[in-house]
Order: structure tokens, then C-alpha cells, then sequence
């Protein structure tokens, strides 16, 4: 397929910037009325798509069964297209505070170091990414504090953008590690902090970002447990402790496998036949436990759902020719789009993503591509939200 079928217009306000809230109105004792913004990431919309028919369900169902127009699916209904011993696969990556700001030696000028992952724990060497990258060579120091105890060393060049850092910090693993993440903030999207008003309290001060406090809590899953990802599995961060519990009560199983997921999903394709693009590796873990859960639910014939691109990355990667999982401990480059047939999930759930992007082309090898388009078409229209922040799509046969 081509790159550009996946084009098209996405209006800047249906990117979504925050995570799903609501304004809640109350009464005090004194009688006045006021009213409190209220997060609840369980209630964001989801949209349906039967792929064998191509039938697409937007709203919630009155004791009939007849679709209740304008009332549109929450997330939370995903609970009612699925029974007992069916399996959800969940990604339990967990992501670390990776945007960090500092200041070059000498000039003081202002860089924002985006760190990937560790190199070498003896020596505190990372990979890096680095903006503005043209004022950054090796041999620099650049300051991360502002009593300049945690201060790193530009040891290589890697590429354009890249530099692998030496933090010059002498004390254990685990101190340096719980000191740098300390400085660090949750690794929004560049899309969500560019897209969100500036502070007029932060004008001139050092501190460039738009991240928010609550960012550390809603930009990281409820299940998260792997430390490793450079940005969130965003469809798992649907699910809340009490959807978990009511899928446990269900009946519903859950299998953990672990991907940590990296910068590339947001990278643009520069190629338009996308058999020529190449995604950079991710580290996956796949254990016997998450084996054993969805090879029995499938072995039974119950459904197994794939919760987000990255667990379709994952599981494709290590599905064997028999239709089963095996236990995979190692790196993955799939690229995942139409035509593509797939060995493992028989549905899945995935947030709706920006034009031309790589998580787009997955759902659409999973639903059909004539089929996504004709959802993505609709959430357009009816005001759906984009984005790691946005609303879902629940794909179905």
C-alpha cells in the first residue's frame, strides 16, 4: 500500500491535549452551586467495528436493543462484546520520566534531552536524543539542577539528533537512576505540548514544558510494571481499577506481555511505498504464564483480545505457525500494515491516531482498510478525540 491512503484531514481540535475529564456540577450546604473538572479515563468514547459485515455501532442500546442516538459507547462498554474465559492482552510496559531540561556549560544555552535507554549502569551512559542539536558536540557538559550536582558529559555522537550522555554521578544504580528520573517528566507527545497553551506564569523561566502534575499519573497504565518505554501503550490507558475489577468479576482474563515502546510509532514515514519503510527495534519480553493464559483461551475457543498496537506488534512477532504463542525474549522491527494476516488475536482495541502514521496502518491491517477509513471518516465527523489522549476503536469479527 501506499502512504498516502492514509491521509486526511484531522481538524487541530480533535487532538486531544488532555486526558477525558468533564465538568461535574454540586450544591454546598450553603445551598451555592460550583462545579469540579473531573478525570475519569474509562469514559472516554469507544466506537465498534464488526469487520466481517463491516457494521460500525456508535451508541449505547436501550432494554430493546435499540441504539439510543446520541448517546455514544464509553469505554467502558467494551466489557459487553466480551464473556467469561474470553482473554485481554495487555502491555505492562511502564514508562519512565524521560523529557529532561538543562542547560549547556558556559553559554547556559537551554537543551532538552530526551533520554531512550541505558547503555552501561556502571557508568551511567545513556542514549539520547537532543534539541537543538547543532549546539551540542562531544566533549560538553550540560547541567541538570540548578546546584549542578547532576551534570553529564556528551560522549558520542550516535545520529543527527542523537548523542549518548555520561552523567558524571558517583553513587549507586539505583540512587543515580531515582535522582535523574526525579528531574525527568512524563514523555508527552511533542503533538500534545505544542498543541497546549503556554503558561503565562513559565514566560522566561527556564522550564519550557507544558506538562502537568496529573500527566504522571494518566500518562502511565494502572497495570504498568516494566520500567522501559520512551512513551505509553496509549490504548491501555483506557483501563481503570475499577474496569480491571469488573473484568475480573466477569470473568475475563488478562495476560501481561511486555514491549517498551519507543519513539519510532510517532516518527514520520518518509517513503510512499510503505514496503520500504523501516521501524526502528523495540525490546519484548513474552513469558510462559502469558503463553499458557492465551493459548488455553484460544485452545477453548474463547475470544483474545489484543489491547493496543504494540501487543498486535508483540504477539505477531512471536505467534507461532500453529496459531500459538511462544514465550519471546528479545527485540522486534514488524511493521504492520494492509495486506497483512494475522496469527493470534481475533479482535482488537486501538486509540484513533493521526494520518499517515504507523499505528493507523496496524489497525487498519487488523479491521480492513476500507472498514477503518469508514471509522476514522465518522470520528472525524462526530467529534472523536485523537490521539494517545483520544478516544478508541473496539475491532470485532
Amino acid at each position: 500500500m501506499k502512504l498516502s491512503q492514509f491521509k486526511f484531514k484531522l481538524p487541530e481540535e480533535l487532538v486531544a491535549l488532555y486526558p477525558h475529564s468533564f465538568m461535574r456540577e454540586f450544591t454546598n450546604d450553603d445551598g451555592t452551586k460550583g462545579s469540579i473538572r473531573v478525570t475519569r479515563r474509562d469514559e472516554s468514547r469507544l466506537m465498534v467495528l464488526h469487520r466481517t459485515t463491516g457494521e460500525i455501532e456508535l451508541y449505547k442500546k436501550d432494554a430493546k436493543g435499540k441504539p439510543i442516538e446520541g448517546e455514544f459507547l464509553d469505554f467502558r462498554n467494551i466489557l459487553d462484546y466480551f464473556d467469561e474465559h474470553d482473554t485481554f492482552i495487555l502491555n505492562d510496559t511502564k514508562v519512565f520520566p524521560a523529557r529532561l531540561y538543562g542547560t549547556k556549560e558556559k553559554t547556559d544555552a537551554k537543551i532538552e534531552v530526551f533520554i531512550l535507554r541505558e547503555l552501561n549502569q556502571e557508568t551511567h551512559l545513556w542514549d539520547v536524543l537532543v534539541e537543538p542539536a547543532r549546539k551540542i558536540r562531544i566533549g560538553n557538559k550540560l547541567f541538570f539542577d540548578e546546584v549542578g550536582t547532576m551534570v553529564a558529559e556528551v560522549y558520542d555522537n550516535t545520529t543527527s539528533r542523537g548523542r549518548s550522555l555520561r552523567f558524571l554521578y558517583d553513587c549507586s544504580h539505583e540512587q543515580f537512576k531515582k535522582e535523574l528520573f526525579a528531574l525527568g517528566e512524563p514523555p508527552l507527545p511533542a503533538y500534545i505540548l505544542n498543541g497546549r497553551p503556554e503558561d503565562p506564569t513559565m514566560k522566561g523561566m527556564h522550564v519550557r514544558s507544558r506538562a502537568l502534575p496529573e500527566d504522571a499519573e494518566y500518562f502511565q497504565c494502572v497495570y504498568a510494571k516494566n520500567e522501559g518505554a520512551v512513551t505509553a501503550p496509549a490504548t491501555g490507558l483506557h483501563f481503570s481499577r475499577e474496569l480491571m475489577k469488573r473484568m475480573e468479576i466477569k470473568g475475563i482474563h488478562t495476560a501481561y506481555i511486555t514491549l517498551h515502546c519507543g519513539l519510532s510509532n510517532f516518527s514520520p514515514i518518509e517513503v510512499e511505498d510503505l514496503t520500504k519503510h523501516k521501524m526502528d527495534s523495540e525490546q519484548m519480553i513474552i513469558n510462559k504464564k502469558a503463553c499458557d493464559i492465551v493459548n488455553k483461551t484460544k485452545q477453548s475457543g474463547h475470544r483474545v483480545c489484543a489491547i493496543g498496537t504494540s501487543v498486535i506488534k508483540a504477539t505477531e512477532t512471536a505467534v507461532g505457525t500453529d496459531g500459538l504463542l511462544k514465550e519471546y525474549n528479545g527485540w522486534t522491527s514488524k511493521f504492520i500494515f494492509p495486506n497483512y494476516e494475522f496469527g493470534l488475536a481475533d479482535s482488537m482495541v486501538a486509540n484513533f491516531y493521526h494520518p499517515e502514521s504507523t499505528l493507523l496502518m496496524s489497525t487498519a491491517a487488523f479491521g480492513g482498510y476500507e472498514n477503518v477509513m469508514e471509522c476514522y471518516n465518522l470520528a472525524v465527523k462526530l467529534g472523536y478525540k485523537f490521539g494517545c489522549y483520544g478516544d478508541s476503536l473496539l475491532i470485532v469479527d
